[in-house]
């Protein structure tokens, strides 16, 4: 791959559904479910070690306390577990729920910048980014959030409008993934993509129709996988905006679901 000449760019992000944290920051709404409680024993351990969580109340059932026993935050307060009955957890989390015995309140995380994730990644070589297009169920978004920090993924980027929030079911499909890899929203996919190739990065489209499979594309240099919605795939302007489309080379069956087809190609990432 030829490389890039870097450009300044910035990603103007919208504030319709962030609230200022005080110190000139801000934070997202969308990243609390009704009340902000989270739930199940993965994504409940992972944020009570983040020192950038903001910890209101800890629940937990007589038999799942232990599963909480032992954390520690150095940084973060941790409140004393409140031992309450299923059904008071229920109530809090939805009687439908699987919460494992264990739900926290806690403040959203702050919100990361596009800015941020290229700050932070400026002169590294390898690293992957994934970007999900039109994605709207939170289980996906979770599950794919996880393999994004099984495979050292910098962050996951959804446009702003129409994406689910960082609620409870989300963080507890990604098991304790939502408090390691940023998640970053930005107005305008299209536009952040060309953001991200002036800084140098290399966005690559995974499509089901593509000529090209992630085996046969050369995946050095810092990366940029761009993920669409299942059945509709990737928009028109989104692909135009990929510097190439891949396919995952399948038989028997149509397609991967979203978290399948993340999974799968980030490991032939990493492996090459």
């Amino acid at each position: 791959m030829t490389k890039r000449k870097h450009w300044k760019s910035k990603e103007k992000p919208a504030h319709d559904d962030q609230l200022s944290t005080g110190d000139g920051k801000r934070s997202s709404q969308s990243g609390s479910t009704s009340e902000g409680w989270l739930f199940g024993v993965h994504a409940v351990r992972a944020a009570l070690k983040n020192p950038k969580r903001r910890i209101r109340r800890v629940l937990a059932t007589e038999s799942a306390r232990d599963k909480l026993d032992g954390i520690e935050n150095p940084v973060a307060a941790i409140p004393s577990i409140e031992v309450v009955g299923r059904p008071d957890i229920d109530a809090r989390v939805g009687p439908d729920i699987v919460h494992q015995g264990v739900a926290l309140l806690a403040d959203p995380l702050e919100e990361t910048a596009i800015e941020d994730i290229i700050h932070a990644t400026k002169g590294s070589t390898g690293t992957v980014l994934v970007v999900l297009d039109q994605a709207t169920d939170p289980r996906n978004i979770g599950a794919v959030l996880r393999s994004a920090a099984a495979f050292g993924c910098a962050c996951v980027i959804l446009p702003e409008r129409r994406s689910p929030g960082t609620t409870g079911t989300l963080a507890k499909s990604a098991a304790g993934a939502l408090e390691t890899v940023p998640i970053v929203h930005v107005t305008n996919l299209a536009r952040a993509l060309e953001t991200l190739k002036k800084e140098g990065f290399w966005c690559i489209g995974l499509d089901g129709h593509a000529d090209t499979t992630i085996t046969d594309q050369n995946w050095s240099g810092n990366t940029v996988l761009v993920l669409g919605a299942e059945g509709s795939g990737l928009r028109r302007l989104t692909k135009e905006t990929c510097d190439s489309l891949v396919s995952i080379p399948i038989s028997g069956i149509e397609s991967l679901n979203l978290s399948n087809a993340a999974a799968v190609a980030l490991y032939e990432i990493r492996r090459k």
